[in-house]
């Protein structure tokens, strides 16, 4: 199975039940304008809020790398966004273009082997971070984008497989949002004292092998009753 493939075609159909047909010209179905560079440069900003780099405050923090690794998948939805976008409008190719020209990035190979933990001290870390929203904003093809991106996914300890579960359950809890009222504003992300990616982070930890189908089932029997 080519894992990419398979997330860029959700992401495609998550893009096209939110948005609408045609998102890749800019709008969404409620005329809203799609702007997936803010959108990512945003997630950034949090993954780094993530580090404790503030000399002022916190300084004996310890990085979160469980939210890292959060914020990390929000980041990956945006770019695939960006991507697809890319490709339709520039006519580069299909889904499955985009999805084997990431399969042969220089850093690929190193992405599809285990994780490791970053040698790198967390300053070092947010300045790959930062190499990516330079990317975003510097007019760099969408191979350059994904290559900065995957350097960020690597440090944040995930790999190819880590980041294929993660990305899955993200998107299906961004299914289960848009059903519970997500863009109306009436959906409860906090649940029983924490956010809604922690309580679907830990149904996949309990369950590596779960359906998507099996996961939504279980969002629903999680999600606060009122």
């Amino acid at each position: 199975m080519d894992k990419i493939l398979q997330m860029l075609e959700l992401q495609q159909e998550l893009n096209d039940a939110t948005n609408g047909i045609d998102w890749e010209d800019g709008l969404t179905k409620n005329a809203k304008q799609i702007d997936w560079k803010r959108c990512t440069y945003l997630e950034c900003a949090e993954l780094i809020e993530s580090y404790p780099w503030k000399h002022w405050k916190n300084i004996d923090a310890k990085p979160d790398y469980a939210n890292i690794k959060i914020e990390a998948v929000d980041i990956w939805h945006f770019i695939m966004s960006q991507g697809l976008q890319d490709y339709k409008r520039e006519n580069l190719g299909s889904i499955e273009t985009l999805a084997k020209n990431i399969n042969h990035l220089a850093n690929f190979s190193t992405f599809s082997e285990d994780t490791q933990e970053s040698s790198k001290d967390y300053y070092e870390q947010i300045a790959v971070v930062e190499v990516l929203i330079k990317t975003l904003f510097c007019g760099e093809s969408t191979e350059k984008l994904m290559e900065a991106f995957i350097d960020v996914a690597v440090q944040s300890e995930l790999n190819l497989d880590a980041l294929y579960q993660l990305y899955v359950g993200k998107n299906i809890l961004n299914k289960f949002r848009q059903d519970h009222g997500y863009k109306e504003g009436s959906y409860i992300k906090i649940w029983n004292g924490e956010e809604d990616n922690v309580s679907m982070q830990r149904l996949l930890e309990e369950n590596e092998d779960i359906t998507p189908q099996a996961l939504y089932e279980a969002l629903e029997k999680a999600y606060p009753k009122g």
